[in-house]
């Protein structure tokens, strides 16, 4: 499957945070989000498990699709402000480089409209990425906490 490029540079709400002048965030659409997920478990033979919406500071949605005949769950990330999809082997808080090959069932969210987004994509480095509007707040939210990576700015839990 092939995977679309994240916008360039990276727009207003990836990192969760938002200006004041900038107006209310855009949230991705949980519903969409859901019924993706129903379509790529039923492509993947597996089933819905838990699902936890984005709270506090997270920037991300999180579901599980359960393949009970490999006794494995496939955890999925879902940005709240924008439609992007991540695959991860266990629910965190936050994200760094802990990000896995999109499986081939993940094309039940692009076909709903949604980016998937790859390891090698999220593993990228933030030097490596247009990142030029992200305010001077958000550069000191990255650097306290350590974040080095795309994947990091975007699926995060910063304070």
């Amino acid at each position: 499957m092939p995977l679309s490029p994240l916008p360039s540079p990276l727009p207003p709400g990836a990192t969760g945070f938002f200006e004041p002048g900038d107006g209310l965030p855009p949230k991705s659409d949980g519903r969409a989000f859901r019924t993706a997920l129903y379509a790529a478990a039923r492509a993947s033979g597996g089933q819905v498990g838990e699902m936890t919406e984005a709270v506090g500071p997270r920037t991300f949605h999180t579901a599980s699709v359960i393949h009970p005949e490999e006794a494995a769950e496939s955890i999925v990330l879902c940005h709240l402000h924008h439609p992007w999809i991540a695959f991860a082997g266990e629910r965190l808080d936050h994200y760094e480089d802990d990000f896995l090959v999109p499986p081939p069932w993940a094309g039940a969210f692009g076909a709903a409209g949604f980016l998937v987004l790859g390891r090698e994509r999220l593993s990228t480095p933030l030097s490596h990425v247009d990142a030029s509007a992200m305010s001077g707040f958000e550069w000191s939210q990255a650097r306290c906490h350590g974040t080095g990576t795309l994947g990091g700015v975007l699926f995060n839990s910063w304070d």
